[in-house]
């Protein structure tokens, strides 16, 4: 829903058209295209970013009894900083397979591809304007988390209940407002696959905010809001649970041994 300018056969109007449109056109499988490239790097940029919140969190006394908005939003900032940097080109390769009508088979060729006719720039020619988006709203993301956890928490320690709703609250907010950049991102990410000229020549943020602003106009900058949302959420959920439990347990098994 994002590409600028895709072929008339993928022009969505919505989730329900896009999920439609996709499925007759390219395949219901053609919705997973991209999987392989979120699993490779999904594990190990999630281990380096919770891993960073904790580091930074701990050493600025976040950990302790108490509110500390301040701490968990640097602690969030440091966190994407890190994982970014590692991920940034497996959401590349995701981006250049899910387009429609990619060639890409496997996450090696579209790699090999991209890498041979575009160079190593290619794959972190997105990461600034990822860091711009990603670094105030993880912030914001991880200081609401932080807050709603202690407004909705029904008893100390892990709640699964609380966290699940925090987490969800705190992942819609950000993907709504992160919109107009994500969409930024989407087209320097996919330029070497458009046709068009002054696409391919893209060179950083404020060119691409200037194809989509002039082309599209101020609704350009919000295509795909409502299905990042409906992702983010959930995701988010599940994501702050699962660490949550995690970190329940190993603290458990710490305090016993």
């Amino acid at each position: 829903m994002q590409v600028v300018n895709p072929t008339p056969a993928a022009i969505y109007t919505g989730i329900g058209n896009a999920l439609a449109t996709i499925s007759r056109v390219e395949g219901y499988l053609s919705l997973w295209r991209g999987l392989s490239s979120v699993i490779v790097g999904a594990g190990p940029a999630h281990a380096v970013y919770f891993a960073t919140y904790e580091v930074v969190k701990q050493a600025m006394g976040g950990n302790a009894s108490g509110h500390h908005p301040l701490a968990a939003a640097t602690s969030g900032a440091c966190a994407t900083i890190a994982s970014d940097a590692f991920m940034n080109p497996f959401d590349v390769i995701k981006q250049r397979m899910q387009i429609h009508g990619s060639i890409y088979t496997s996450i090696t060729q579209c790699a090999r591809a991209v890498f041979r006719n575009e160079g190593i720039r290619a794959f972190y020619v997105s990461y600034p304007t990822t860091l711009f988006m990603t670094v105030p709203l993880t912030a914001t993301q991880f200081m609401a988390y932080e807050s709603l956890s202690k407004v909705i928490q029904r008893r100390p320690g892990y709640d699964p209940i609380t966290h699940c709703m925090a987490g969800a609250m705190a992942g819609g907010v950000a993907a709504a407002v992160t919109t107009p950049l994500d969409v930024i991102k989407t087209l320097l990410q996919t330029r070497g696959s458009s046709r068009d000229a002054e696409i391919r020549g893209a060179r950083g943020l404020w060119e691409a905010a200037s194809i989509i602003g002039r082309r599209e106009g101020y609704r350009g900058f919000f295509r795909g809001m409502k299905a990042r949302i409906v992702t983010a959420a959930p995701s988010t959920a599940i994501c702050w649970s699962s660490y949550e439990l995690a970190k329940a347990y190993f603290v458990s098994a710490e305090e016993a041994s």
